[in-house]
């Protein structure tokens, strides 16, 4: 089966679906949520630089052709956060 690339909507980067963050406006209803559900998706890099771009130039709101609500920044704050805090387990 061929791999899955995805681009970041912030740097442009390209790399496998795993990689990234999906942020997914569900169809029908229009509402913006992380990981989960149908409709249109876009990826962003998770670190503080694509991140910081995307909220300030309202990219994953252009994308996504829907608005998107400051909790939702948050939560990918708070996820990035978490990420930065856990150890990388090296083999």
């Amino acid at each position: 089966m061929k791999p899955n690339y995805r681009r970041c909507l912030s740097c442009r980067k390209i790399a496998l679906k795993q990689e990234f963050w999906r942020i997914v406006r569900v169809f029908p209803s229009g509402q913006v949520q992380l990981d989960e559900g149908m409709g249109r998706s876009a990826y962003i890099c998770p670190n503080t630089t694509c991140l910081g771009v995307a909220q300030k130039k309202n990219r994953l709101g252009r994308v996504l052709h829907a608005p998107v609500s400051e909790e939702l920044y948050q939560r990918l704050w708070q996820r990035l956060a978490q990420a930065d805090s856990q150890p990388e387990v090296s083999l």
